[in-house]
């Protein structure tokens, strides 16, 4: 009885072994609204913008812009549509290099006030789940070989504890 139960802890230890192996190593990205320092301002083109870049679970957005003249206010899409920028839900200024965490796989929808946003200055944000890192086809060869070692070894070794001589 005694021997099963170290098998079976032994069978336990090498699947929470391999479960760490495929642990998602995806780090939160900023991403500099419009692309660049201090983009966030009339005649720039967000939607281009947003429709280049991957949004994630996690990622954070930057807001680069002169707070005396801009204001980066979250919005519904309705108010996003239209322009409005009375009952926000979040003003996400504060000193002009303002981040904006994306919390949820989502749709945000960023505005600036005072007339700003019909001179484009929106962007609407499409957050998705971070996807499972195939951990064989991101990391090139020498990790397969390494991560097969490591299984392989691994394997070897609790075949060695639970099978019987």
């Amino acid at each position: 009885m005694e021997g099963l139960k170290s098998r079976v802890r032994w069978l336990m230890i090498l699947m929470v072994m391999i479960r760490m192996l495929h642990v998602d190593c995806r780090q939160p990205v900023l991403h500099k609204v419009g692309g660049g320092r201090f983009t966030w301002a009339p005649n720039i083109n967000f939607t281009e913008w947003s429709s280049h870049e991957n949004f994630y679970v996690g990622d954070w957005l930057y807001f680069g812009f002169d707070k005396y003249t801009y204001n980066v206010l979250e919005v519904n899409k309705t108010s996003y549509d239209n322009c409005i920028d009375k009952d926000f839900i979040y003003n996400v200024t504060r000193g002009g290099r303002d981040v904006y965490n994306l919390t949820e796989a989502n749709t945000y929808f960023f505005l600036s006030s005072r007339g700003y946003c019909f001179e484009g200055m929106k962007v609407a944000v499409q957050v998705r789940e971070v996807p499972p890192e195939p951990l064989l086809l991101n990391h090139g060869f020498r990790s397969y070989v390494y991560i097969h070692a490591i299984l392989l070894a691994t394997l070897a070794t609790a075949c060695a504890c639970i099978l019987p001589f």
